[in-house]
């Protein structure tokens, strides 16, 4: 079992900057992927950035150049450092892990706001 809990989201003018955080507990050992999804209302969910199961960086197109996603040395806790934020940036931010044990499980966050406005 894993929980993760997301802190940092709020609201900021367009331009400004937020930083998010989620912390993984429970079965770290088992983490292979971690990352961070947004929905926006009437839109679907949708990849932000992530570490990949090879170790890799993963990002969406409108989030390249603007956010950066980087993680703690124990591998619990992912950063979102979300920079030049734009009002079509607004959204739940929900934190995501993958686990590998006998098989491959999901974990989300319960969310945390973004709100970009003037």
């Amino acid at each position: 079992q894993l929980q993760l809990v997301e802190f940092g989201g709020g609201s900021v003018q367009p331009g400004g900057s937020l930083r998010l955080s989620c912390v993984a507990s429970g079965s770290i050992s088992s983490l292979s992927v971690m990352g961070w999804y947004r929905q926006a209302p009437g839109k679907q969910r949708e990849l932000v950035a992530a570490f990949t199961s090879a170790d890799t960086t993963n990002y969406a197109d409108f989030a390249r150049g603007r956010f950066t996603i980087s993680r703690n040395n124990a591998g619990n806790t992912v950063y979102l450092q979300m920079n030049s934020l734009r009002p079509e940036d607004t959204a739940v931010y929900y934190c995501h892990a993958v686990t590998i044990v006998a098989g491959a499980e999901d974990y989300w966050g319960q969310g945390t706001q973004v709100t970009v406005s003037s």
